[in-house]
């Protein structure tokens, strides 16, 4: 799934122009800019970096820096159910890597990919602050704790119906 060939660069210059009303064009609104073109598109589109570059005078190393800095952003569409595996200390040690295994295995990508048909996303966390459930996995923001392969596979056989 591309969704950059979903939205159009006019799409892209219409929502950020609107947006760019809202802020002064100062460094110190980077972040919050990044946010509203996540929380919008989903991911942040190389087009609108370039458009906030401008905005705000800043180099695009920067902008790229800030994003793959912060695992909120992404450069990359997600798919519709994003599947995070805590691999932190407390989930690791009770299991979390066989959780990833089969996730990977059942979805044939890898942490950071999407499945062809978009429904899928796989990522690593390092700590959902959530150690008594130890371990943890997301689908989205629903946390499921004390988690097993099973437990895994009933939830991901929940969502592809």
């Amino acid at each position: 799934m591309n969704k950059e060939k979903d939205c159009n660069n006019k799409q892209i210059d219409q929502f950020m122009d609107g947006l760019f009303q809202e802020y002064l064009p100062v460094k110190d609104n980077l972040i919050q800019i990044l946010n509203e073109v996540q929380e919008h598109f989903g991911y942040i589109p190389k087009e609108s970096q370039t458009k906030i570059s401008e905005f705000l005078k800043i180099p695009m190393a920067e902008i790229y820096g800030v994003i793959t800095f912060y695992s909120r952003f992404t450069l990359e569409p997600k798919g519709k159910y994003t599947i995070s595996v805590c691999l932190g200390t407390a989930c690791y040690v009770k299991g979390s890597q066989k959780i990833l295994d089969r996730l990977k295995e059942r979805l044939k990508i890898e942490p950071g990919q999407t499945t062809e048909d978009g429904m899928f996303s796989i990522d690593q966390t390092r700590c959902v602050g959530a150690c008594g459930l130890a371990p943890v996995f997301t689908v989205n923001d629903e946390v499921y704790g004390k988690a097993t392969v099973k437990k895994l596979d009933e939830v991901l056989d929940e969502l592809l119906k």
